[in-house]
């Protein structure tokens, strides 16, 4: 890539990958009733969210040690 930084590396991708996935299984918890799948949606998107936020400090750091 040039020597360029991407404006997302791995870590941010897979969360926010990982945070849709808990959103989605958040609405079906709802939508059925489940509990059970309502909680494990909302615990998939607390994990996404941690991962993207390493991402970003990464993304950070990254980006000040490139100057």
């Amino acid at each position: 890539m040039d020597g360029q930084i991407p404006w997302m590396n791995k870590d941010q991708i897979r969360g926010a990958g990982q945070n849709i996935k808990g959103r989605i299984k958040e609405a079906a918890g709802v939508v059925s009733g489940n509990k059970k799948l309502e909680g494990e949606g909302l615990a998939d998107r607390v994990v996404g969210a941690a991962k993207a936020a390493v991402g970003a400090a990464k993304h950070g750091a990254a980006k000040k040690l490139d100057r």
